[in-house]
């Protein structure tokens, strides 16, 4: 498989693209649920996700308008930690988000999502989804949602903000 999805090019930085005004985060109240079907539902604050063991994943980033950036350093709490202390009975998670957007994957699209709050070395900029935003390898980044600030597991797919508006649920850059 190529590196560079079809009709895709390279360029140097990601792009900043959102739909909606960046939300304000201050570090004190912020907070990230974690409810649904769930054995023990979670609400970690800011300070309680950044003392989960933390890894750093260098990967490719694919925007759906034909971008993409090369070898960009995430680093965060990898989303099979939350999986792990919440117990999921659903096999779909919703992800929400500080403003209105939302979107939903299935439990295996998400083997190595990570829960990123850092980018390259430095702490992830909001006008880039921080202070947490989900990164979904290998899918368009729409599925990486944005100043992330819950997940609801499911037993069904919930279609989101892009989905319900015509876009691929798959959001897979080489199909």
């Amino acid at each position: 498989m190529e590196r560079l999805p079809p009709n895709q090019r390279w360029v140097e930085e990601l792009p900043v693209l959102h739909i909606d005004t960046v939300p304000p985060f201050d570090g004190v109240n912020w907070d990230l649920t974690v409810t649904g079907l769930v054995e023990r539902p979670l609400k970690l604050t800011y300070q309680e996700l950044l003392a989960l063991a933390k890894v750093g994943s260098t990967m490719d980033f694919h925007c759906v308008t034909g971008v993409s950036v090369q070898d960009r350093l995430w680093e965060g709490v990898p989303f099979g930690t939350i999986v792990e202390m919440a117990g999921p009975k659903g096999r779909y998670a919703t992800f929400q988000t500080a403003t209105f957007y939302s979107t939903s994957l299935a439990l295996e699209e998400l083997e190595g999502a990570l829960l990123a709050y850092r980018l390259d070395g430095g702490e992830l900029p909001q006008r880039h989804g921080g202070p947490l935003r989900l990164i979904v390898p290998r899918k368009y980044a729409y599925k990486s949602v944005k100043w992330l600030s819950g997940s609801t597991f499911t037993k069904e797919k919930e279609p989101g903000y892009w989905e319900s508006r015509g876009y691929s649920d798959v959001a897979d850059p080489w199909g």
